[in-house]
């Protein structure tokens, strides 16, 4: 009997060609997880970076609209603005290397608020005529939700308490203190419909005067603007608005008392920095504040000028 051998190949793929296509296999399931992971990282940053950019605007454009209507009058001894470092209001601190818990800047002043008596302006039947509120801004640290202090949910939450009118006339206008006027209203500043924005760990706010410096051998006049700055940074601060000048504790270099006193109130400068919400996350869990890395990745920065043409 004749045994027939054939010559011909096997069907399928060697060790060698398997080993290879599972190899370029890695490879392109590699490239496309990092690719992912890059979009990922990116469309997420993207996210934080608006709904940052949302939070500054609703604070900046709230005190932007109330510095743009600050009310304040000459020849008398009033307090019309009042903005200090709010002392035992600490914050947590958000950069490792922040050192202790920050003071808040807190403001209070009167203005011709639009959406004073709660937005009813010119119902018979709620608008009494008046069209001076008081103002005051707070930064608290809290749950936003039910006003509890778990460190779990807590965040930097902005509030602002506008005083209608009526109660302005009679309680806080024509006050030669309007801090110390405003302290029976203080514990109703952080009331959930004071609610403004939240994850704003910080604001500074920074004044324009304009002095006058005397120019040379001429002894001439000369304009000049210095910034006098509020910052949580600072231990301790204040300045103040009365109707018989200018009052701050806060010394400025190449500038006497009295030249700042005797000074005009030209614009407001409002700087804050917003925290992601990853970031409050990431800040809460370590208790030690956020790695200069994540602080940088987490933390947007937003300002504006607002210009007080009448002061």
């Amino acid at each position: 009997m004749k045994t027939h051998f054939s010559n011909r190949r096997s069907s399928g793929f060697t060790l060698i060609e398997l080993m290879v296509a599972m190899g370029i296999t890695a490879i392109i399931i590699t490239v496309l997880v990092t690719i992912t992971g890059v979009a990922t990282d990116t469309w997420t940053r993207s996210r934080s970076e608006i709904r940052a950019s949302r939070q500054a605007k609703t604070m900046l454009d709230t005190m932007a609209k109330d510095f743009e209507s600050l009310v304040s009058r000459r020849g008398n001894n009033f307090e019309w603005l009042h903005a200090a470092i709010v002392q035992g209001g600490n914050l947590p601190k958000v950069a490792k290397n922040q050192g202790s818990a920050a003071d808040a800047v807190g403001v209070t002043f009167l203005t011709a608020a639009t959406d004073r008596y709660l937005g009813q302006v010119g119902d018979p039947n709620v608008d009494k005529g008046g069209d001076v509120s008081c103002v005051s801004y707070r930064l608290r640290f809290k749950d936003p939700i039910d006003g509890g202090n778990n460190k779990r949910t807590s965040t930097f939450v902005l509030y602002r308490l506008l005083v209608n009118p009526d109660d302005t006339f009679k309680d806080l206008l024509g006050k030669d203190d309007l801090e110390d006027a405003f302290s029976s209203y203080e514990t109703n500043v952080d009331d959930e419909e004071n609610f403004i924005c939240e994850n704003v760990h910080q604001f500074t706010i920074t004044f324009h005067v304009e002095i006058s410096k005397s120019s040379g051998s001429s002894g001439a006049s000369v304009p000049e603007t210095v910034r006098v700055t509020l910052s949580s940074d600072q231990s301790q601060g204040e300045f103040s608005l009365t109707g018989s000048g200018i009052d701050s504790n806060i010394s400025v270099s190449g500038v006497t008392t009295d030249e700042l006193k005797a000074g005009r109130l030209k614009a407001v400068e409002i700087s804050m920095s917003v925290v992601s919400d990853a970031g409050i996350i990431r800040m809460n869990a370590s208790g030690q504040g956020l790695s200069e890395d994540d602080y940088a990745r987490n933390v947007y920065h937003y300002s504006r000028m607002v210009e007080l043409p009448g002061m």
